[in-house]
């Protein structure tokens, strides 16, 4: 069966009911209307990026937005697994490329914060444009949620206090040694929190400062990892570790 065309409608616009009424406007309902040129009849799939997915018929087109029928509603729960990870700040190319892995690779989020050796300040909250890079990317996979994004004020004191509430916290170090890689389960099970610092690493009295606050080290090999590898292959095993399961 041909895969269905995906649209991001927020949880926010979501009517109460399954009576609807579903409308699709903005540039979403542009797409459909304009580029794919749907004509009434045609099936969708609709995501809010918070567990919600439907399967939907366009019922007509009315001054530049979409009317939808809605054929079956689904709403999953929450996880029980959630991998986030903590990335110390740089100004790299690779963050439109990450954001796309995270949401492919099924992480719960992505929270930025600025260590001793970022290059420049990140802003003060997640832009628009990386929303925008996690929606086009849960198109093309399917993934009915969207990582969570944050940026974490107060350096390391307050990637500490951020950590609150997870069950494992993991410091991704390049000076672990290597009898700390994970084992299968570390990262793919229960809240867990994985922190990497930015290109060039931690300072010493940082990696000091979360290992005082209870992070376990962690060891991804003999190899200096770029930023983007390492957080790749940390959603990589965690993703591999919970496809594993029944």
């Amino acid at each position: 069966m041909t895969r269905l065309n995906s649209f991001h409608l927020p949880a926010e616009s979501w009517p109460g009911n399954q009576n609807g009424p579903w409308v699709l406007d903005g540039p979403e309902a542009r797409h459909l209307l304009k580029v794919l040129r749907a004509a009434p009849g045609e099936r969708l799939r609709l995501f809010d990026g918070q567990g919600r997915e439907g399967l939907f018929v366009l019922e007509s087109a009315e001054r530049g937005r979409a009317l939808l029928t809605p054929e079956s509603i689904t709403a999953l729960p929450l996880p029980q697994d959630r991998l986030v990870l903590a990335l110390g700040w740089n100004k790299s190319s690779r963050r439109d490329w990450l954001l796309e892995k995270a949401v492919e690779l099924g992480a719960w989020g992505l929270a930025f914060w600025r260590a001793e050796r970022s290059q420049g300040e990140p802003p003060t909250a997640p832009k628009d444009s990386w929303q925008d890079k996690l929606v086009q990317a849960a198109k093309q996979c399917a993934n009915p949620w969207l990582p969570q994004l944050a940026v974490i004020p107060g350096g390391i004191q307050g990637l500490a206090a951020f950590a609150q509430g997870f069950e494992q916290c993991y410091l991704c170090w390049e000076k672990a040694e290597t009898r700390h890689l994970p084992a299968p389960g570390d990262l793919g099970r229960g809240r867990v929190l994985v922190v990497l610092g930015p290109e060039g690493g931690l300072e010493p009295v940082e990696a000091d400062r979360l290992l005082e606050a209870g992070f376990r080290p962690l060891s991804l090999g003999p190899s200096v990892l770029r930023w983007e590898t390492a957080a790749l292959l940390c959603m990589g095993l965690a993703h591999l570790d919970r496809g594993s399961r029944p």
